[in-house]
């Protein structure tokens, strides 16, 4: 990996990615739910033979096939950046982060791409079992491609299941089961696709809301309404349950992102959660830019501490106490942990040193630090800390973090809110009457775009500024090019991502306005 960095190409890299990453999942995330919807409605229509459940499946369908083949042109960019930008990165870590994209290429894309025509060209051409068979496997491909991915992701949070070679300088994986169920990736597989769930049912609601709104395709509306709010609100309780893994997860294994996300900067005892804040000043003249205290904020009592680690006197420990250290609850402070780092990458620039030299007594000794546990736990965990310039480094940006988590929460919770009316009112048959439920359903849809994002935006930012925890910073991932060249592409492809966004829209809405054949 070189050593000189050039901080705009970082910048740019890291802007180009992710802006990448946030057009693509504006359509995955209805891709994962509305494939189990479509696959429900149409198990109705196998089950009772009644022709509308197949006319409600087809037009769903339809919305299905314009979101699916968008999404997909997104995708594909955003792998090819980890080779263009991310270079550094791919060496580092390929042989592990290559294996669940590989799978998901292989078996995944496979398996949903083959039964996709089938589902959207085999009616009447293949038996009514068989047209199902092929939908449900859509729907279990298309999350099955979403398991890998996130698996990979999680591997990034939590790296487990590996080893150093320092021959190659690359970390190797030495359990496949450990990266694929281990509970970090677990609660974040489980907890991205419900959100998609939700995603789409909300959206499913929205679109059937407007149709009764406007008294056309009334009874595919309150059918659809049903089916989606049932479905969404499942899916609601096992988000919740979810969330609450990840953030137990994010407290052990990412201290610092959790401490950031609840603006927590002194450890305690018994911390409070905060429901509603307002982030102002820098609570000292000397914080870095990235810092910020409340202005306003309302808290529970103890329920962070609860939240955490299950007890409600448990000790949260804060950003200072990451920064600084802490002795008394053993933990290390960042210098201590750059000090360690360094000499991590100084042992692995000495060994290389020794190879080159053909000093094989002394190559061979360094060699064996690497197998040592001792230096593994002390040092080598700490590699990325190495390449730090200053302890604030360590520190995520406070704002981004705590907003995004608390806009996640507060609108995840009222989904759950409007799911529970949607259903009281379909059940009481007053839905047509409501008109402010009707509207409020419809302009919910964009609300779940927005939480969605939120949760990507904390688990992303909220882990700066390591790519791979503790192991490598995203300034040292990145390719030697020019910043010049990441600046073209990203202005490229935001045009073509708003152009493929806007005619998604497009078609989507003249699709809807023209309603079901």
């Amino acid at each position: 990996m070189h050593q000189v960095i050039d901080p705009s190409v970082v910048d740019w890299s890291r802007a180009q990615f992710a802006l990448t990453a946030m057009y693509h999942w504006i359509f995955v995330p209805l891709t994962l739910g509305l494939s189990f919807i479509i696959a429900i409605l149409e198990t109705l229509y196998v089950k009772t033979g009644n022709e509308e459940w197949k006319r409600i499946t087809k037009f769903w369908m339809t919305l299905f096939g314009i979101n699916f083949a968008i999404g997909v042109a997104t995708g594909i960019i955003l792998e090819f950046e980890f080779g263009t930008n991310w270079s550094n990165y791919s060496w580092f870590v390929g042989d592990i982060f290559g294996a669940p994209l590989a799978i998901e290429g292989i078996l995944a894309f496979f398996l949903e791409s083959t039964f996709i025509a089938v589902m959207f060209f085999g009616w009447n051409k293949v038996s009514k079992k068989f047209h199902l068979l092929s939908t449900w496997l859509v729907a279990f491909g298309s999350n099955l491609s979403a398991l890998w991915i996130l698996v990979a992701n999680a591997w990034m949070q939590n790296p487990v299941g590996m080893h150093f070679n320092p021959d190659t300088a690359r970390n190797e994986m030495v359990n496949f089961w450990d990266v694929l169920l281990s509970p970090f990736a677990i609660n974040k597989f489980m907890h991205t696709i419900t959100s998609g769930y939700v995603l789409s049912a909300i959206f499913v609601i929205g679109i059937s809301s407007w149709y009764v709104l406007k008294k056309q395709n009334v009874q595919l509306a309150k059918r659809s309404m049903l089916i989606a709010a049932v479905f969404g609100l499942l899916s609601s309780v096992m988000l919740i349950f979810s969330g609450d893994g990840s953030a137990k997860q994010i407290a052990r294994v990412q201290p610092m992102k959790f401490a950031a996300f609840e603006g927590l900067y002194d450890g305690e005892e018994g911390v409070p959660l905060i429901t509603i804040g307002v982030l102002s000043a820098a609570p000292g003249e000397n914080e870095p830019h990235n810092v910020k205290d409340f202005a306003f904020k309302i808290e529970i009592p103890n329920f962070l501490s609860y939240m955490a680690f299950g007890k409600f006197d448990a000790y949260i420990p804060g950003i200072n106490d990451l920064v600084n250290g802490n002795p008394e609850r053993e933990l290390l402070s960042v210098s201590q942990k750059m000090e360690r780092g360094r000499e991590a990458r100084e042992t692995l620039a000495r060994l290389k040193e020794a190879r080159d030299s053909k000093d094989m007594a002394t190559y061979n000794e360094l060699k064996e630090k690497f197998s040592d546990p001792q230096f593994n736990d002390n040092y080598f965990r700490y590699f990325g800390y190495g390449f730090l310039n200053s302890p604030q480094d360590a520190i995520p940006s406070v704002p981004v973090a705590f907003y995004s988590f608390h806009i996640m929460v507060v609108l995840g919770f009222y989904f759950v809110l409007l799911l529970l009316w949607v259903i009281v009112a379909v059940f009481r048959n007053n839905l047509e009457n409501n008109r402010f439920l009707l509207r409020l359903a419809l302009w919910t849809i964009p609300l779940t775009y927005l939480a969605s994002q939120s949760g990507w935006v904390l688990t992303e930012m909220g882990r700066q500024p390591w790519v791979i925890q503790d192991l490598l910073p995203t300034m040292a991932a990145i390719s030697k090019i020019n910043a010049s060249s990441v600046q073209i592409t990203f202005f490229l492809f935001a045009t073509l991502f708003t152009i493929l966004l806007t005619a998604e829209i497009s078609i989507m809405v003249r699709q809807i306005k023209n309603g079901p054949k």
